[in-house]
């Protein structure tokens, strides 16, 4: 009975699994160049290829939809869609949404300073009075989005923030390290702002779908296919391509890969 028991477990399991898979996939995200973005209408980034690469090894097809971050979660809650790309962990979210064990990327939130306005700036306090660019509803840490010392004023795109920040409308521009510098390449603002040193908080980035029956599993099969790829020459490759290093990857891979997107 035991064995039977445990065999009619795996094939429940199979069969939620394969109910799961049996039509397309619907993940949202949030415009967020170089990990995601769309460029004439096709879908791009960093961690839309790794997904897209993992989802296609384990033959899951998937349509994709791009949206402000607010509305991302929206579609997630409502069950108009089924996962949500390049979010991060949180006690609130685990409780709705299912986490693959292993990360896709890992962001580094920096300031980024108007080169003829500089600030001197090694902490927190050092914000005092100032007023700093953010994107609304992204998630910097308790300690920035609690402080009583500064002003946040959020911008509907990353475009708007260092417009702004140019025309010193705000004082300071918060973001991704590698989102900031793409974005300065793309508006060829590199000459005229810079990123500070301080960094204001890490946050790992998943792809999570929602708590429905047999998604855990696909939760655990993607995590497992993910950490294979990324032990390939492939992985390493595609990072280079969007100009960014690896760990373990070697300086001459860079030079040989490195293009814009």
């Amino acid at each position: 009975m035991p064995y039977l028991a445990r065999l009619l477990t795996a094939l429940l399991l199979s069969c939620m699994s394969l109910l799961a898979h049996a039509e397309r996939l619907r993940i949202v995200t949030d415009p967020w160049a170089p990990y995601v973005y769309e460029e004439n209408g096709q879908p791009k980034g960093i961690d839309y290829e790794v997904t897209a690469e993992v989802f296609k090894r384990l033959g899951v097809e998937v349509d994709w939809q791009f949206m402000p971050w607010r509305r991302c979660m929206l579609m997630v809650d409502q069950g108009l869609a089924d996962g949500v790309l390049d979010i991060f962990q949180n006690a609130q979210r685990s409780s709705q949404l299912f986490y693959p064990n292993e990360p896709l990327s890992e962001v580094e939130f920096v300031l980024f300073q108007a080169n003829d306005r500089p600030h001197a700036v090694n902490s927190l306090d050092d914000l005092r009075d100032l007023t700093v660019g953010t994107s609304a509803g992204y998630d910097y840490g308790k300690a920035f989005l609690e402080s009583p010392l500064f002003r946040r004023e959020a911008a509907p795109t990353q475009e708007a923030n260092f417009g702004k920040l140019q025309r010193g409308r705000i004082d300071l521009v918060i973001t991704d390290r590698r989102v900031g510098r793409y974005m300065l390449a793309q508006l060829g603002l590199e000459q005229q702002i810079s990123e500070l040193p301080l960094v204001i908080d890490r946050q790992r980035q998943y792809l999570a779908v929602r708590r429905n029956a047999g998604m855990d599993l696909l939760a655990q099969r993607f995590a497992a296919e993910l950490r294979r790829f990324k032990q390939e020459p492939a992985y390493a490759e595609l990072h280079a391509r969007y100009g960014d290093v690896t760990p373990g990857i070697t300086k001459t891979v860079e030079q040989q890969e490195r293009s814009t997107p």
